[in-house]
């Protein structure tokens, strides 16, 4: 090549080679996917549904016609304030990825800062995702919808007896020290202590259900037994309003699984399969545990089933196949049918609406499954290899939940009730919490 073909091939260079790089960057450049974003969209209300009026209908009816309202009330507020919190800073607190390292352990693996607090930066034109393709607003609000069930799942250990003062401020404290922190931990990615631990977690299973379920257990041991329990009849009024209430947390749980790959893709769409695969085998499985128990099946049964279903295959449903979805729900069915049965009989704790042995038990069971039905050699879409040494990481993302959410919950509630006091009056309680809290009635007959 000649000196002057060299020059003019390199002429052609400088010309073409800043094309190229803007090329480079156009394809770089995060382009909103419409279709992700539908998709979020719809997952999000679909999870809003599933506390109001999903959660506040299965709690109403399972307590007594005095004391409808006080829960449903409590599922209200709880919505409202979580709401709040979480722009003033849990979701900085849970999702701000400053300082954080992979595989060093420092403040930030525990809970992340506060450079987004009031959701500073959030515009319009940010963009989030695996592939960074829907607004980041959209994620700020589908996470802010499992920070608001958390702790309303609780209200179900302690209903008909804690304070609606000590309960708001209760909730608020626990979001803070308890949900935002264990949210970071597992979902904030590569730093946080569980995410590096290797935790399979992919809708919830330690950071809402075992973190929920333990603070029921904790919360009911604190405040006591309700009065006359368990001599006293205590039958749910409504089972008309529970199963409605059961319907459309089934329903709405499509948002918390599916929506929980962020994305409208095959692996949202395996979640769908799974976690109607696993609902279904859940309810019949209780259902059958009851009736050979009991010699009757109850629509109280089927309902609770079909939740412990929708638990246990939550931390699992992005990687476990058609089959282990049916085996994680069947024997979540049967497990916590007689947990919250024959367990707490036996224990005489006074675990309500049974918070702890369907969402705690259901939880631990399920994230442990996950490290086993996960497997490809199993029919899972992980990348587990190993089995044991993955149910290990998994029984450490329980324990170290379990451990830490007692022990915050305990002190939080103890500091509380040296304060405020926790628990209503004697009268209060015996006249119920609709009129002794809120002045009202649930029926007017």
């Amino acid at each position: 090549m000649t000196l002057r073909q060299f020059a003019g091939l390199g002429a052609l260079l400088s010309l073409v080679t800043p094309g190229l790089a803007m090329a480079a960057d156009e394809v770089a450049a995060p382009v909103l996917n419409s279709g992700d974003t539908a998709w979020m969209l719809t997952s999000t209300a679909l999870v809003l549904f599933m506390t109001i009026p999903g959660l506040a209908l299965f709690y109403g009816g399972m307590v007594r016609s005095k004391n409808i309202l006080s829960v449903m009330m409590q599922c209200f507020a709880i919505t409202g304030l979580i709401s709040i919190l979480w722009v003033v800073y849990g979701y900085s607190m849970a999702f701000d990825t400053t300082g954080m390292e992979a595989n060093v352990v420092n403040f930030n693996s525990f809970v992340g800062g506060l450079s987004k607090a009031f959701l500073a930066g959030i515009t319009p034109a940010s963009i989030t995702g695996p592939a960074a393709l829907f607004p980041e607003a959209v994620f700020v609000t589908f996470q802010m919808t499992f920070a608001i069930i958390t702790p309303a799942l609780i209200v179900g250990a302690f209903a008909e007896r804690m304070k609606f003062s000590a309960m708001l401020i209760f909730m608020a404290i626990w979001f803070t020290l308890v949900y935002a922190p264990i949210a970071h931990m597992v979902w904030s990615g590569v730093g946080g202590l569980l995410w590096d631990w290797g935790v399979l977690d992919f809708a919830g299973g330690t950071v809402v259900h075992i973190n929920a379920g333990v603070a029921g257990l904790v919360a009911c041991l604190v405040l006591g037994k309700r009065k006359g329990f368990p001599t006293t009849p205590m039958a749910p009024h409504n089972l008309g309003y529970t199963l409605v209430g059961a319907a459309m947390l089934w329903v709405g749980w499509f948002g918390f699984n599916a929506g929980s790959a962020a994305a409208a893709n095959g692996t949202a769409g395996m979640a769908m399969l799974v976690t109607q695969i696993a609902t279904a085998a859940a309810a019949l499985g209780w259902m059958f545990a009851e009736w050979l128990t009991h010699g009757k099946p109850s629509a109280l049964g089927i309902a609770s089933g079909v939740v412990a279903g929708l638990v246990a295959v939550t931390p699992a449903a992005g990687t476990v196949g058609p089959m282990g979805g049916l085996i994680i729900g069947l024997a979540a069915g049967v497990v916590c049918f007689f947990c919250a049965t024959s367990l707490k009989r036996k224990l005489g704790y006074d675990d309500s609406l049974d918070a702890f042995g369907v969402h705690g038990i259901g939880g631990i069971l399920g994230a442990i499954l996950t490290g086993v039905f996960a497997a490809p050699s199993l029919g899972g879409f992980g990348t587990v290899t190993d089995i044991a040494a993955q149910v290990w990481i998994q029984c450490k993302g329980v324990g170290f939940t379990v451990i830490y959410t007692a022990i915050v919950t305990f002190i939080i509630l103890k500091v509380l009730d040296m304060v405020m006091g926790l628990r209503v009056t004697e009268e209060e309680e015996a006249v119920g919490l609709d009129l002794a809290q809120h002045n009202e009635r649930g029926y007017n007959l």
